[in-house]
């Protein structure tokens, strides 16, 4: 085992940290990672393989699990396949330059999304805060559905696939749903960032977000102008 922190308690006791299990083969790479989360208050497990993985899996009962697609003796497609047989938790797929039939075939074993390696906090820090004991809700507006913990959307029953950033502007409007958000806290909220974030790329976001929910009047996700945007709930009027 490559590096394990102070792990809360799985059995008995209720924990106060989220769990996350990292499968990777290098040592530099989760030592950077846990350094980082632990400062977060998350409680990070690295194995160097696939089969010692399996076990941690089991052992520690993760909230969340982050997989390498360079992971050896157990490859990171059969790992996540296992570990969705047995298991709800969710697996990330960490990948790089020429992983892209890897990222397929993990999805389609039933990885949750795939994550940039080397790895970055604020990119991994939305999946374990929703997968930990307290973040897990189901959101409901209307007739769509989103699940912070499977990272599963639903438009009038039909699961919709959605990349990590509109997922996560789709999650900050339903939270705030019927109350107009200002650009600047979706930045802050959705972008983790400040003016940084231009407001093109909010409404380019936006516009793609509602090409998949099917919103095609823009009745569900509202502009507000000068302001920002604003989720209803169906029969609620609202500023266009």
């Amino acid at each position: 085992m490559i590096h394990q922190q102070a792990a809360s308690t799985v059995n008995g006791d209720t924990r106060t940290k989220p769990i996350l299990l990292i499968a990777d083969p290098d040592e530099g790479v989760v030592e950077d990672v846990a350094t980082a989360l632990e400062r977060e208050g998350v409680s990070v497990t690295g194995v160097p393989d696939g089969a010692q993985g399996l076990i941690q899996a089991g052992a520690l009962q993760p909230d969340v699990v982050l997989v390498s697609a360079t992971l050896p003796v157990i490859g990171a497609v059969d790992f996540v396949r296992a570990v969705r047989l047995s298991r709800t938790v969710p697996v990330l797929l960490g990948v790089g330059e020429g992983h892209a039939e890897q990222a397929v075939q993990a999805l389609a074993a039933g990885a949750v999304a795939c994550v940039a390696r080397p790895y970055r906090v604020p990119e991994l820090l939305p999946f374990i805060h929703a997968a930990s004991p307290d973040g897990h809700k189901v959101l409901v507006v209307g007739g769509v559905e989103l699940d912070a913990q499977a990272y599963q959307v639903r438009v009038e029953g039909r699961i919709v696939h959605l990349p990590l950033r509109e997922f996560e502007l789709l999650q900050y409007l339903m939270s705030n749903a019927n109350r107009t958000v200002t650009r600047e806290q979706i930045m802050r909220h959705v972008w983790h960032s400040g003016s940084s974030t231009s407001t093109n790329t909010i409404a380019v976001h936006v516009k793609r977000l509602r090409a998949r929910l099917g919103d095609d009047e823009d009745m569900l996700i509202q502009t507000v102008r000068g302001v920002g945007y604003r989720l209803v709930t169906p029969g609620t009027s609202g500023p266009v």
